[in-house]
């Protein structure tokens, strides 16, 4: 009969523990579906956003059976503009995993790093290439890994010749543009040497801005951007070419800012503020890339189609 107060205390205890650790379960839970911004009280003083998987502006609404698409532009500058807004973050981390992309929505996340108001470290884990690294120059530190692949400094144009296939098939192509290159790279019709001249004008335009932009921001000479001749290179010998600050892990990288904001860093990651089911709907976020591949920024225009890549 003694045995029985004893028991009963010891499944209030249980009970308690249980709901304890149901409680702090479900706020990290939540935490975690609400990009951090409810259910956890911890303190942080760093913001860390993370750029994963091809680069572009936007994206359609993912399927509940696979996971992103890619990196979109405007959440990612929304989460560094929100963690610059935010009193407690002293320091921006942006972890890089990507092949690259789009041009512009690349240079938008490159601005709203270097706009940031405090030390910023870039960090690439598996890929860094083209869009991705042009987002490390607008950081105060590039970190990798010795295994990570870094640079693919360069532009990809390219357009399908359908020309042949229209004619097998009796399409004929005709269009009415007013300006001589209105049409330019219409993939139905020849290219003409001129319209060759014009369009590669364009990706010249976009490799010098590219330049400049890693030159400026990475102090590097732009002849010693040019040499590295759009290639990836391995964490290592990218850091003795002077692309990468340093190489370590992400504790390294942790170290670093407690150097840059004077005390121990406390991350708070800033995702895209999505709603609940289209949370739950995300998959698994696909984290292999092919070395240096690019994924096709568009040049577009009513009459022509050429892809371009920062590569």
């Amino acid at each position: 009969m003694d045995d029985a107060p004893a028991n009963g205390r010891k499944g209030l205890l249980a009970a308690a523990a249980v709901g304890a650790a149901t409680t702090i379960a479900g706020r990290a839970v939540l935490s975690r579906l609400t990009g951090g911004r409810f259910g956890d009280a911890d303190e942080y003083n760093v913001g860390k956003v993370t750029v994963s998987g091809p680069i572009r502006r936007s994206q359609g609404r993912p399927s509940p059976l696979s996971g992103p698409g890619g990196a979109t532009a405007d959440d990612v500058v929304e989460q560094i503009e929100a963690a610059d807004e935010d009193e407690g973050v002293e320091a921006l981390l942006v972890e890089l995993n990507t092949p690259g992309g789009e041009v512009v929505p690349s240079d938008d996340i490159r601005r709203a790093a270097a706009d940031f108001d405090g030390p910023t470290v870039a960090y690439a884990t598996d890929t860094c290439a083209s869009g991705g690294y042009w987002i490390a120059s607008g950081c105060d530190e590039l970190w990798a890994r010795e295994a990570s692949l870094v640079g693919s400094i360069g532009v990809v144009g390219s357009r399908p010749n359908a020309k042949g296939l229209a004619d097998k098939l009796g399409i004929s192509y005709e269009q009415f543009t007013a300006g001589e290159y209105k049409d330019a790279g219409v993939p139905l019709k020849e290219i003409e040497e001129d319209e060759r001249e014009y369009l590669q004008g364009i990706i010249d335009g976009y490799y010098e801005q590219f330049v400049e932009t890693v030159s400026e921001g990475r102090d590097m000479d732009p002849d010693a951007v040019r040499e590295t001749e759009a290639r990836v290179y391995l964490g290592d010998d990218a850091a003795e070419m002077g692309l990468v600050d340093e190489l370590g892990t992400e504790t390294d990288v942790e170290d670093r800012l407690a150097e840059l904001i004077g005390t121990e860093p406390e991350v708070r990651e800033f995702t895209p503020e999505r709603g609940l089911a289209e949370r739950l709907g995300i998959g698994a976020e696909r984290v292999a890339f092919a070395a240096g591949s690019g994924v096709a920024g568009v040049f577009a225009d009513d009459g022509g189609d050429i892809d371009v890549e920062l590569r």
